[in-house]
């Protein structure tokens, strides 16, 4: 059986340096491990060392059991586009200009494709563990949410009012009757805008059932993965990570654990300056008392929220080899891979 490890949280907390990062320490513990991410700044690839990465899996050059992908959400779109409509509807989708702004611009089309493209990871069975840097688009929230939105987006009110309830017959009218008018009125306005929005609009509905049904797909996949939650101290990242179980309780009830990233060492809170200068002192009881905020700023969110927590040392200089990958998470305090996976 495949699991599904899903990497979530708001943008620059580490999200993706840790994926690379329990990707290799599953690889080493023995796992089959294929880990993936949207962000296009090639932060994976840089991470684990690697020249290329594109939309296909692909071996790790010097680690046996580890694959790595980077998925293009606009791709990934014209695939789904051909996958859920006709051929000919697929056609026009991939060249309407309104459809590749919509999915090159609108996160939750941007979380939904990556989920798409996740869930078939899943479903080929070809790994042990799938490991997904999902979007940090609404604090990783989308990722969940998207699936569902995008259903009723292309199944929804809105877009039933604009194209009617029944595609056969609205789709002869549309050909029939509303191009031509449309047409007639672009022509007048000198632009092409109404029809191409109206076709764009009728041939998204189109993709309707093939949606719905993967979006089912995809939620089952969600509803048996595990999900770490990844944050800083720092006050945005916090915001998020609390907005995660306030907004998803049904997703933080399932396996959930919290990693606090870039923590000050505990063993500052009390360090005695001795004989230090008097600057240097100050400095250090200023550091001292960010790292005791950080501890009591853990302690009450575990309490809270009554979820495993662990947290990850601030790194002087960011991992620039496997080695150093893996010991983030062998050396994290509170945090054990297996345990999170059984």
């Amino acid at each position: 059986m495949t699991r599904a490890l899903l990497v979530t949280g708001g943008g620059g907390v580490g999200k993706t340096t840790l994926s690379a990062a329990l990707a290799v320490r599953a690889a080493r513990l023995g796992h089959r491990t294929l880990v993936v991410t949207v962000d296009p700044a090639r932060r994976l690839a840089d991470a684990l060392g690697i020249e290329y990465l594109g939309s296909e899996p692909a071996p790790h050059p010097s680690e046996p059991n580890l694959w790595a992908a980077m998925l293009d959400a606009s791709a990934s779109w014209t695939a789904i586009a051909r996958r859920h409509a006709t051929p000919e509807a697929a056609g026009r989708l991939v060249d309407n200009p309104f459809f590749n702004a919509a999915t090159n611009h609108f996160p939750a089309s941007q979380s939904y494709a990556a989920a798409e493209e996740a869930a078939t990871f899943l479903d080929a069975r070809a790994w042990e563990l799938v490991i997904i840097d999902t979007p940090p688009a609404a604090g990783g929230i989308e990722f969940f949410t998207a699936p569902r939105a995008m259903t009723e987006l292309v199944g929804g009110r809105v877009l039933k009012w604009v194209t009617g309830a029944s595609i056969p017959g609205r789709k002869l009218f549309f050909d029939r009757a509303t191009k031509p008018a449309l047409r007639l009125a672009d022509q007048i306005l000198g632009s092409g805008l109404l029809e191409e929005i109206a076709q764009f609009l009728m041939d998204l509905r189109t993709t309707y059932d093939g949606v719905a049904q993967r979006s089912r797909q995809i939620e089952s996949h969600l509803k048996k993965a595990t999900t770490l939650v990844v944050t800083t101290s720092d006050p945005t990242p916090i915001r998020e990570a609390v907005k995660f179980f306030r907004d998803l309780p049904e997703v933080a009830a399932r396996p959930t654990a919290v990693v606090f990233n870039r923590t000050l060492p505990e063993d500052w809170i009390d360090a005695r300056p001795g004989r230090v200068a008097a600057v240097f002192a100050e400095n250090l009881k200023r550091w001292g008392d960010e790292s005791r905020r950080q501890r009591d700023l853990r302690t009450e969110f575990e309490a809270r929220y009554r979820t495993p927590l662990s947290h990850i040392g601030w790194q002087p200089v960011a991992p620039t080899d496997l080695d150093s990958l893996e010991s983030l998470v062998s050396e994290a305090t509170g945090f054990d891979l297996d345990a999170l996976l059984s």
